[in-house]
């Protein structure tokens, strides 16, 4: 059967939305008062949408990650990271289960040092 061709806007929006749904997910982690509206559903709600953002990355395999590549050196920030490293691994991982405190500590380390 052949490959569906990927379709390269869509496959941005999806990294684009994934880094930003990351983005709000940490903030309200961190910041819980920020938003009173966020409850538990929809914050289940906001990482469902996460989690479909990156599944769409994945499907598109290789092209997927050239493109949250691209997009990383273009906005090097948070989000833009974590949607790479999210597809780095061999393994999908699920948001809910990572130790947010490593996460965090990994793009301190990694993303580059504003000035």
């Amino acid at each position: 059967m052949a490959k569906a061709p990927v379709i390269e806007n869509i496959v941005r929006q999806h990294a684009e939305m994934a880094a930003h749904l990351w983005n709000i997910y940490d903030h309200h982690l961190l910041h819980p008062d920020d938003n009173p509206d966020m409850d538990e559903e929809r914050l289940a709600r906001l990482v469902e949408r996460l989690e479909a953002h990156l599944d769409g990355l994945r499907t598109a395999e290789e092209a997927g990650r050239e493109i949250a590549q691209a997009l990383y050196a273009e906005f090097p920030e948070a989000g833009e990271l974590f949607v790479l490293r999210m597809l780095s691994s061999s393994q999908p991982l699920k948001v809910a289960t990572l130790n947010l405190e490593r996460v965090r500590a990994y793009l301190a380390a990694t993303l580059p040092q504003q000035s």
